[in-house]
């Protein structure tokens, strides 16, 4: 398939993108990601592998469009669990901890 990333043509195909992983040791995933194989690799990473260009030199949606073109799954950031804020109540039974028994 042929796709633009970072202004230059690439003729990709899937088994071409997974033989360009295999032996990549995944970074820690803090964005989108790519599933290929069995591991999730973040999307510059693979854009930086099979592009052989700096990470800087592209956007991370142009090789999430490319690699969903190419069937491989992708996945969105993950939401962040909301904080629990204690109330000013809460807060003070925390600080002052349980009544003991005598």
């Amino acid at each position: 398939m042929r796709c633009v990333i970072a202004r230059f043509p690439f003729e990709l195909t899937k088994s071409g993108v997974l033989g360009s992983m295999e032996g990549v040791k995944p970074e820690p995933v803090t964005g989108e990601s790519v599933l290929i194989g069995r591991r999730h690799y973040p999307v510059k990473q693979v854009g930086q592998v099979i592009t052989r260009q700096d990470r800087r030199d592209f956007s991370a949606a142009e090789v999430l469009r490319a690699v969903t073109q190419l069937g491989c799954t992708c996945r969105a950031v993950p939401k962040a669990a909301p904080l629990g804020i204690l109330s000013p109540l809460q807060h003070a039974s925390a600080v002052l901890g349980s009544p003991v028994a005598v």
